[in-house]
């Protein structure tokens, strides 16, 4: 299991990418975290904005189909998508997933 995070600028992005993952079964849960402020570097400054932050619960082997839907959904010239490997994951929740992924 992976876990990828991607922020977006507005809920309406958030909650149609998240339903789309998974209604697509590229992710079994997608949960969008409440409004933040990102500062980051860009276009020769730094930038701050309102942002959300999306977690996609998926397995490895779905991140290069995750990572084309994002680019082809997202309004970011480059948007963030990070792979993060999970150390552990109870029995009961991996299960869950992979059968749904896999179903």
């Amino acid at each position: 299991m992976i876990i990828i995070l991607t922020t977006v600028p507005d809920r309406a992005l958030a909650n149609t990418l998240a339903s789309k993952l998974v209604e697509e079964r590229l992710a079994a849960c997608v949960q969008i975290l409440p409004q933040m402020t990102s500062v980051y570097y860009w276009d020769g400054e730094v930038q701050r904005d309102e942002e959300h932050l999306l977690l996609i619960k998926t397995q490895e082997d779905k991140y290069t189909e995750i990572e084309d839907f994002i680019k082809q959904n997202h309004t970011y010239d480059a948007p963030e998508i990070v792979s993060l490997r999970t150390v552990r994951v109870s029995d009961d929740y991996r299960t869950w997933l992979e059968g749904y992924l896999n179903g």
